[in-house]
C-alpha cells in the first residue's frame, strides 16, 4: 500500500515538491488530498499545515517534518538515527542532537504535549520517539472537511474511558460542571470573608474565646489560599488548559485537605438549618473534592502509553 505520509521538501517556489517517503512526485499531480487526524488536531500533508479545530497552526518545516515521520509510524519507535537519515542528509554539517531536540520541543509546545507526562509524543531515552495517541487517516477533499472542526474521539458517545470504564461525556459538560463547583467554592471564601463577625458569634456560642478566635483564623487562612486556587482552575478550565489534568493531579492532596476542611463549615449554620441538614450537606461537600478530580479525568483524557 503506498505510505500516505508525505515530506514537505521545503523548496521555496511553485516548483516546492512533496516527497512520498520511497517516491519523488509533483505536489497534487492526480493525488487526493489527504488529512491525517488525531486528537483535536488534523495534518494536512499537500498543504503542509497543522490545523486545531479547522484553525491553522503556525509550525516550522522541521518539527512538521518529524511529526510526519512520527505519525507514518504511530505506535513504533522511530529512532533518532532514522530522522538524522531521513531530515538531516549526509553532506548536511548541523549539530544533530541539538536540531533535534529543538525541533521535537517546539512540535510539543505545539501540540501542548509534556515530555514527562506525552499525550502524543513518547520520549525513549536515548533511542528514539514514538507516537502514541490514536489516529485516522482520512483521504477526500482537504478544503471541506477544513470547513468543519475535527470531532475528537473523546467527544464520540460510544468512547469509553480508558482507566474509568466508563461512556465518555461531552467535554462542555464535565468542564461546566468543573467550573460551577470552582464557583461555588469561590462563593464560599467570599462570602465567609465578609461574616467574619458572624462566624465569630456563632463559634463564641459554643467553643471557648481562644478556641472561637482559632476558627476564625482558620477561615481566613484557608479562604485566602482558596480563593487564588479556585481563580486558576476556573481560568484553566474557561481556556481548557490541555495540561489540567496532570496539574489538578498533582495538586489534588491540597485540594483535598481544604475541601475537606470547609466541608464542616455547614455545621456553622446548625442553629439556623438544623443538625439534620447541617450533616446532611456536610456529607454531600465531604464527596465534592473526589467528584472534582472524576470531572477532571473525564474532561482530559490520559491516553495509555503504547507498547
Amino acid at each position: 500500500m503506498e505510505s500516505l505520509i508525505l515530506v514537505y521538501a521545503g523548496a521555496p517556489a511553485l516548483g516546492a515538491t512533496l516527497r512520498v517517503v520511497g517516491h519523488l512526485m509533483p505536489p497534487f499531480e492526480g493525488k487526493s488530498n489527504r488529512v491525517a487526524r488525531f486528537g483535536v488536531f488534523e495534518l494536512d500533508l499537500n498543504a503542509g499545515e497543522l490545523r486545531k479545530n479547522g484553525a491553522k497552526l503556525r509550525l516550522q518545516e522541521q518539527p512538521f517534518q518529524v511529526l510526519a515521520l512520527l505519525l507514518e509510524r504511530s505506535g513504533e519507535l522511530v529512532t533518532r538515527e532514522e530522522l538524522r537519515q531521513k531530515l538531516w542528509p549526509a553532506d548536511t554539517f548541523v549539530d544533530f542532537d541539538h536540531s533535534l531536540n529543538t525541533a521535537v520541543n517546539k512540535l510539543r509546545e505545539t501540540l501542548g504535549d509534556s515530555a514527562s507526562s506525552p499525550r502524543y509524543i513518547e520520549t525513549l531515552a536515548r533511542r528514539g520517539y514514538r507516537f502514541i495517541a490514536p489516529m485516522q487517516h482520512s483521504a477526500g477533499r482537504a478544503a471541506e472537511r477544513s470547513q468543519v472542526a475535527p470531532s475528537s474521539e473523546k467527544d464520540s458517545p460510544n468512547a469509553m474511558h480508558p482507566e474509568l470504564q466508563v461512556p465518555i461525556p461531552h467535554r462542555g459538560l464535565t468542564r461546566g460542571l468543573f467550573a460551577l463547583i470552582q464557583l461555588m467554592y469561590l462563593i464560599f471564601y467570599v462570602v465567609a470573608l465578609f461574616r467574619l463577625h458572624a462566624i465569630l458569634s456563632v463559634a463564641d456560642s459554643f467553643l471557648p474565646g481562644w478556641g472561637a478566635t482559632a476558627l476564625v483564623a482558620a477561615v481566613m487562612v484557608t479562604a485566602g489560599a482558596g480563593i487564588p486556587l479556585r481563580c486558576y482552575l476556573l481560568s484553566a478550565v474557561g481556556f481548557d488548559y490541555q495540561r489540567l489534568g496532570e496539574k489538578f493531579q498533582q495538586m489534588f492532596p491540597f485540594i483535598l485537605a481544604l475541601d475537606q476542611l470547609w466541608a464542616v463549615a455547614p455545621f456553622l449554620l446548625t442553629h439556623k438549618i438544623g443538625l439534620g441538614a447541617a450533616f446532611a450537606a456536610s456529607a454531600a461537600l465531604l464527596y465534592v473534592p473526589f467528584s472534582e478530580r472524576t470531572l477532571i479525568r473525564l474532561a482530559y483524557v490520559r491516553r495509555r502509553t503504547q507498547g
